[in-house]
């Protein structure tokens, strides 16, 4: 019987692998298709008359909405607990948004287009993330959405590197975003298939009782608050796009490679912090916070090679917001509320994101050191707040 039992698990940790890999999977066609798209979005509105504050805003807003959206879609998910229609619908929301912006005629439409892209990413990603978390309970949360997230950032290098091989061979930005409806269609099968094979995928975690389940915690809710800073300082890669072309740091063809280098970073941090996080916790997340802090003067106020170090802190950054971040609240909250909790925190970090993004923006229109302060200031400002909800979290193991 002994036997049986552990058999039993190993199938179980098998079955969540596997699931683990084809959300991945699924998330590296997709990342190659969006990345991509914003690793040339920023200069992009640029050509078609937009101003920083206006890049600033369209990125900040398009983050706000996306992240919003997530509290709605967190709420439906939990409500029916059905998770997949959410996730499809975003995924083809998403998917149809990127390749029509090569049909923009004005920054307004491109607009349009950009923050419906983040809408459906912000659709989808509550729900998914759920059933992540439940694959998660067998093999390591962190481990989940770190291996999930390096995939992840092996698209959104590939998908870069081709716009900038597109654009110095064409030099055209529209025919680059045409090219992106292949693995956007890739992505839609993926994942269609991924639901056919896992139409239950909360069934892959072992059901155990779960204690305080009505609340989420006053520890999710001071972790809440920091995560909103870190967002908050955190520059959107459209507006860093626009500085190094109008700045002149780098070149058309370069700033795709600069995205490129930050999401390898992005995913080898992913698959690295995964594995610490099931062994450290939240407290990894304070030198993470650190460390990126440090990508803004760097990309801002840079040369060349300090502008490529900064975006590979940045991307860094980028890898701890879709990785750690969502690990820790799955580890806060009970599984009967997790698809509320992401929704909640998704929807207040967005809000802090576009206050943030359209900040900076603005900000940066008036003083690029007055923007870099701010970005420096508001990620410093979260880590009292990170110190407290890890001692929330041990007093509750206590």
């Amino acid at each position: 019987m002994e036997q049986t039992g552990i058999g039993e698990r190993s199938d179980a940790r098998k079955m969540a692998l596997r699931f683990v890999l084809m959300i991945g999977i699924v998330s590296l066609f997709a990342d190659f298709t969006y990345e991509g798209s914003r690793s040339i979005t920023g200069p992009f509105l640029e050509t078609l008359g937009a101003s920083g504050a206006v890049v600033g805003v369209v990125a900040g807003l398009g983050e706000l909405l996306g992240y919003g959206v997530r509290f709605f879609s967190g709420r439906m998910s939990e409500r029916t607990g059905r998770f997949w229609p959410m996730t499809l619908f975003g995924y083809f929301v998403q998917m149809a948004a990127v390749p029509a912006l090569a049909l923009a005629g004005s920054w307004q439409t491109a607009g349009v287009l950009i923050v419906l892209e983040r809408m459906g990413k912000g659709i989808r990603n509550p729900p998914r993330d759920v059933m992540l978390s439940h694959a998660g309970k067998e093999i390591g949360i962190g481990w989940a959405f770190g291996l999930k997230e390096g995939l992840d950032q092996a698209g959104a290098m590939i998908g870069p590197l081709l716009m900038a091989l597109f654009l110095a061979h064409r030099g055209q930005y529209r025919v680059a975003f045409a090219t992106l409806l292949i693995p956007a269609c890739i992505t839609a099968v993926l994942i269609l298939v991924t639901r056919f094979l896992y139409p239950r995928p909360e069934d892959l975690e072992a059901h155990t009782p779960e204690i305080h389940a009505s609340g989420l915690g006053r520890a999710f809710w001071i972790y809440l608050v920091g995560a909103a800073l870190v967002s908050m300082g955190f520059a959107d890669y459209q507006l860093i796009a626009f500085h190094l072309q109008k700045a002149g740091v780098a070149s058309v063809v370069w700033i795709p490679v600069f995205y490129s280098v930050a999401m390898a970073t992005a995913g080898a941090g992913s698959l690295l912090f995964g594995r610490l996080f099931d062994r450290f916790g939240i407290v990894l997340l304070i030198p993470l916070t650190l460390i990126s802090i440090a990508s803004a003067p760097l990309v801002f106020l840079g040369g060349f090679g300090m502008a490529m170090a900064g975006a590979a802190i940045w991307g860094l950054g980028m890898g701890v917001h879709e990785s750690i971040i969502p690990a820790a609240v799955a580890a806060m909250v009970p599984a009967a509320r997790r698809a509320s909790a992401y929704g909640l925190f998704s929807a207040a970090y967005g809000v802090s994101w576009f206050i943030g993004s359209a900040a900076i923006g603005f900000l940066y229109d008036v003083s690029v050191e007055t923007a870099v302060i701010f970005c420096v200031v508001t990620g410093a400002a979260s880590l009292p707040f990170f110190f407290a909800a890890r001692r929330r979290m041990q007093r509750a193991v206590a």
